[in-house]
């Protein structure tokens, strides 16, 4: 007798009962047991552009809902990549709204299980949280948003209009990206009024507790630009002192002093004021003052010092995080190269950023070249009707009512390539997470277990009404 469903079944079941009653309240066991089998599939699948593939998940995703009884025609697996097809699944509505698009990427960075306490790619509990690379970024929200899409067809739920439900490749290292693809070879297949995408926000940890839903509606321009030292190297037996890497390493050494300049925009001016009323003291006046326009600089330079985050949120930033170089152990390097991966504050121009890398380098002979355009798009305009759902299943989920505030975003998401095409995009998902211990593409990534089952009844609220 195989007893592995048994145990895996009994497991999930007995979680159920560790998990917050609130949750609990609305959201039946068979959907938690569900949401786990689904987590416990995705993180189990490597996707990974390294030596992973997202078709196969995509097609056993594809599988999940064809078994639930979604017609074929509304679950296709598409894309010209072989290892990089995307899964696009449509629940039909009632035709009362225009189809509403709910993205989420199936591929994950790299995560090597000697630098973790536990297998990236096997879905761990411990401690209260779930381990595993993606957990947070993104295959948590994304096996929500699949548990409820199975969840409304099987209980015969049909919203106002479709829900289009497209899961991607290349949102990671941008190589067959899945989104710009759809918009560029299947337009039809994600043509919508907007789109929910779940890369990042949703409720922010603060204070103990959930205390404000984060809803990006714009995010910092992507740029990555390679610096490149040449040099005829020789044999190592007979240094000399032009060597490519030590070049390249001082002018790393200096380009780590450059600070780009504090300033605000009307985003973060918005999202700071809605801050400021979960805080006191020092702090609380501090996010007042750079909620004003014009903001305090002293104010936005004690602010920014206080957290990686709110750095990041209050200036640009440019971090190398690639290093190349030599060719063999006995031979002087003639080439030394490191990838400096910059996110732009929307207000400012990626050409004026790498001219202020090329001064804090102080060495023509470092090369400055950038990898790709830098995309751009415009903000997405504030949704009042979808931020006060937001609010109504925020405030059905955790039993309080919590500020719904807009946010620019530190990352970069496939939003950007949306907005570039006239879809606005909003992006928020419903697992709670602590803003200081956000380990998307890091070591040990996890989220918190009760999180992860609580979006399961915020999915429900907000979409079944949206």
């Amino acid at each position: 007798m195989n007893r592995a469903p048994i145990v895996r079944t009994l497991a999930a079941l007995a979680l159920l009962l560790s998990l917050g009653a609130h949750a609990a309240d609305t959201v039946r066991g068979g959907e938690h047991v569900l949401a786990h089998d689904l987590l416990a599939q995705m993180i189990g699948t490597d996707t990974t552009s390294e030596h992973g593939s997202t078709t196969g998940l995509a097609e056993q995703l594809a599988r999940r809902f064809l078994e639930a009884g979604f017609p074929k025609a509304d679950v296709q697996v598409v894309g010209d990549d072989p290892k990089r097809r995307n899964l696009v699944v449509r629940l039909r509505g009632r035709g009362e709204r225009q189809p509403i698009l709910l993205l989420a990427h199936l591929d994950v960075v790299e995560a090597r299980r000697e630098d973790w306490h536990v297998d990236p790619f096997k879905l761990t509990a411990r401690d209260g949280y779930y381990y595993g690379r993606g957990t947070m970024d993104i295959k948590g929200a994304g096996a929500g948003l699949i548990a409820t899409l199975l969840r409304f067809h099987q209980e015969g739920l049909k919203p106002k209009g479709d829900y289009i439900l497209a899961l991607t490749a290349g949102e990671e290292d941008g190589v067959s990206n899945g989104v710009q693809w759809l918009l560029a070879h299947r337009p039809e297949l994600i043509r919508s009024e907007f789109s929910i995408n779940v890369d990042g926000g949703g409720p922010e940890i603060r204070n103990g507790r959930p205390e404000v839903v984060a809803v990006e509606t714009a995010e910092k321009i992507y740029a990555s630009y390679t610096l490149t030292v040449h040099n005829p190297g020789g044999h190592s037996s007979l240094p000399t002192p032009d060597n490519a890497i030590y070049r390249l390493a001082n002018g790393l050494v200096r380009l780590s002093a450059l600070k780009f300049p504090l300033h605000t925009n009307a985003t973060t001016r918005g999202y700071y004021a809605r801050l400021a009323t979960l805080y006191t003291g020092a702090l609380a006046a501090d996010m007042r003052a750079v909620a004003h326009d014009p903001s305090d600089p002293a104010a936005v330079k004690r602010l920014a010092a206080t957290t990686p985050y709110n750095d990041a949120h209050l200036r640009t930033t440019c971090v190398p995080t690639l290093l190349a170089g030599g060719d063999a152990e006995n031979a002087l390097p003639q080439m030394a190269r490191a990838t400096v991966n910059c996110r732009i504050m929307p207000d400012e121009q990626p050409g004026h950023i790498e001219a202020m890398i090329k001064q804090a380098l102080a060495d023509p002979q470092i090369e400055v070249a950038p990898v790709a355009p830098a995309p751009t798009s415009p903000p997405s305009p504030i949704n009042q009707a979808l931020f006060a759902h937001i609010g109504e299943a925020a405030m059905a989920t955790w039993g309080q009512r919590m500020p719904v505030s807009p946010y620019m975003s530190a990352g970069a998401s496939d939003s950007v390539f949306l907005r570039a095409a006239g879809i606005p995009s909003y992006v928020f998902n419903g697992i709670a997470y602590d803003v200081n211990d956000d380990r998307s593409h890091g070591q040990d990534e996890r989220i918190l277990i009760n999180s992860y089952y609580q979006s399961l009844e915020f999915n429900y609220k907000l979409l079944k009404d949206l």
